[in-house]
């Protein structure tokens, strides 16, 4: 003979099954902003853009203490703006142009705190219709993370575990022959410190719609499991 669980047991499986399916919506959409996002993810080749790298998360939970960008070929020029919370330094090529910038924290950013910083960046005629890759290591207290993967042709950008940031380059810009002069650096100095901020709603934005379609799928499967549970349970009682 068969003896139906107690409601206490029925309870107990009740909890388990809503609990890891909320577990899984609310893990999805961290595990997808888990990455270092740039804004805008494009620019007009000739011109130049105020580039802003944002990030809300540490090296597993170790607080970051600086940010070092690779300069792509393409570039004509990367000027980083001057912010409150950071050092900067640069690597100068043979032609003086940047070849990584480096910010280091003035005092650790904790994990779960969101952080940008910015540089405006002139992209030559000769990126036009391209994609460059802007690599980034993350340093923390503990621990350093590259994000300098690409992804291979035919290969999903989502399934990289430390993507690099990416800028579509597009067609010359109509007035590429001003680009990159005063109304660059005023451009930099006037919207970065709005775009640091701004930039990480942005950022965030390009990584919200596979963050809202994992969330509904763990959160599918939490009410898929609650509804299972329910059902054996009303059997057996």
């Amino acid at each position: 003979m068969t003896t139906s669980p107690s409601r206490s047991t029925r309870t107990r499986r009740i909890v388990i099954g809503a609990t890891a399916g909320l577990a899984l919506a609310l893990g999805a959409p961290l595990a997808a902003s888990a990455h270092v996002h740039v804004t805008p993810e494009s620019a007009a080749a000739g011109g130049s853009e105020t580039l802003t790298f944002s990030f809300s998360h540490g090296c597993d939970g170790s607080p970051t203490t600086a940010l070092a960008i690779d300069i792509p070929e393409g570039v004509g020029n990367a000027t980083p703006v001057v912010q409150g919370g950071w050092t900067i330094t640069r690597e100068l090529g043979a032609n003086g142009v940047p070849t990584r910038v480096v910010y280091t924290a003035d005092t650790p950013v904790e994990d779960g705190l969101k952080a940008a910083v910015a540089m405006d960046v002139l992209f030559t005629e000769g990126a036009a219709d391209t994609t460059l890759a802007f690599p980034v290591t993350q340093t923390c207290a503990v621990g350093e993370t590259a994000w300098t993967q690409i992804a291979e042709d035919g290969e999903d950008p989502h399934d990289l575990d430390a993507p690099a940031p990416l800028v579509a380059v597009g067609a010359v810009a109509d007035d590429a022959g001003d680009a990159g002069h005063g109304d660059g650096d005023a451009h930099a100095s006037g919207d970065a410190a709005a775009g640091a901020g701004a930039g990480d709603a942005a950022s965030t934005s390009s990584a919200d719609p596979v963050a809202r379609w994992l969330a509904a799928g763990g959160l599918a499967a939490g009410i898929a499991a609650l509804v299972v549970v329910l059902v054996r349970g009303r059997r057996k009682a």
